[in-house]
């Protein structure tokens, strides 16, 4: 029974360590990101074609009561996030951004998009953002102390949950 017990301790103490060691190797996909690639869900040429633009897209919010679902967008990635690339955000009209989560967090992107044209597929919503969870993402994108400290209030801003992203250009 000894045995058994001391075993049974091991291998989990084994399973333990070789999880433990491949959540350190986890990070971003690798990739170059090029034109055609897609992440999570194909983005289909036909909802490819009706992307809107980014500034539509601020409108549309405005107007549907904060919340559009089943759109496509097209904008350019400013920063995505470099722990697991869970993230990104477009760049706004006004050079502001907004920010992209995948959906269920179900699939993650190269930081390789960065500078890239995309097209999102999926849901954006206006949403008020807490203190907390804005400098979560702050110290994942790895800004400076300063930056994050400076972080006081919620602010609204446009959030968007994509099944698909498609590098466009």
């Amino acid at each position: 029974m000894k045995f058994k017990s001391i075993l049974l301790i091991a291998a989990v103490s084994m399973s333990t360590l070789a999880f433990a060691q491949e959540q350190k190797k986890m990070g971003p996909p690798e990739g170059n990101a090029i034109v055609g690639d897609t992440y999570g869900s194909t983005v289909e040429a036909k909802t490819e074609s009706k992307a809107i633009s980014v500034d539509k897209l601020s409108k549309k919010l405005k107007k549907d009561n904060k919340k559009v679902e089943n759109v496509a967008v097209k904008g350019k990635v400013t920063d995505v996030c470099d722990k697991k690339g869970c993230w990104l955000t477009i760049e706004t009209e006004d050079n502001s951004q907004f920010f992209v989560k995948m959906k269920d967090y179900a699939f993650f992107v190269p930081t390789a998009l960065k500078g890239k044209t995309v097209v999102l597929d999926g849901t954006a919503e206006r949403k008020v953002t807490s203190v907390d969870e804005q400098k979560h993402y702050a110290e994942d994108a790895k800004k400076p102390q300063s930056e994050i400290d400076a972080i006081t209030k919620p602010k609204e801003e446009i959030r968007f949950v994509a099944n698909g992203i498609k590098v466009v250009n």
